[in-house]
């Protein structure tokens, strides 16, 4: 799917995951066969229950069907639309993202610097790390994409 299909179908999901209280952190349209496969990944603060993908699901459903009915993206293909939230691989690139993680173990570059910390704090301008007893911040510009790291306790 070009990207000025893949545009059109994220105007039409956008305001459905938002109105339905998410925040839409990814989309991809791929060839399954002879259908489609929608990937709609979305996230909250507090994160995403198995209840909160249905909701997601039946109002991105929704919406592509009445887009449909006038002649949307889909109207002439078969589609399978799957709803899941981001993995714990996914880079922490927006403020939310940085939030949504506070009290977990990152690794990031500051600047040329790899750090690896954890999250004290998150503000619109930027996050707190606690790495190796040293407080540090950063402003969002300093920071490259985090990688949360995984704990085995």
């Amino acid at each position: 799917m070009g990207s000025e299909q893949r545009a059109e179908v994220e105007s039409i999901l956008s305001p459905a995951v938002s109105a339905a209280g998410y925040d839409l952190e990814g989309l991809t349209v791929t060839k399954a066969g002879r259908r489609l496969l929608v990937r709609v990944l979305v996230d909250k603060d507090g994160g995403i229950s198995l209840d909160d993908v249905a909701v997601v699901s039946k109002a991105c459903s929704k919406a592509l069907d009445e887009a449909d009915s006038t002649g949307g993206p889909f109207a002439d293909t078969a589609y399978t639309l799957e709803v899941s939230s981001p993995g714990v691989d996914r880079p922490l690139t927006e403020p939310r993202h940085w939030r949504r993680n506070i009290g977990r173990l990152v690794a990031v570059n500051i600047g040329e610097e790899p750090v690896k910390g954890r999250i004290a704090d998150a503000s619109e301008r930027g996050i707190e790390l606690e790495a190796d007893g040293v407080r540090r911040s950063a402003t969002y510009a300093e920071l490259g994409p985090g990688k949360v790291q995984i704990e085995l306790r």
